[in-house]
């Protein structure tokens, strides 16, 4: 099973890919930075020279209904953000 969910495409990802040459990557929670590091090479044959990663917590909701109060959370997230050797580079859309 590989760390890496799916990459994560929006404006600032996208920004940050044109400026710094970095790839954001929502990975498994309990994937390491080794983890991601290897997963990330081996996936799309590129050389990685540093992984940030972040954890979001779940976002907890409540609504109003005929039955009560409802209470919801969503999942718990990790994402990684991939700093690519000079020269490397990710096609995402491909």
């Amino acid at each position: 099973m590989s760390a890496i969910i799916k990459p994560v495409i929006s404006e600032k990802a996208n920004y940050l890919t044109n400026l710094r040459n970095d790839y954001s990557f929502l990975v498994d929670t309990k994937a390491n930075k080794i983890e991601i590091k290897k997963a990330v090479e081996e996936t799309y044959n590129v050389k990685v020279a540093d992984v940030r990663t972040m954890i979001y917590a779940p976002k907890v909701s409540s609504k109003y209904t005929k039955k009560g109060l409802q209470v919801g959370k969503t999942n718990k997230l990790k994402k990684a953000v991939i700093t690519l050797e000079k020269g490397e580079a990710i096609d995402v859309f491909s």
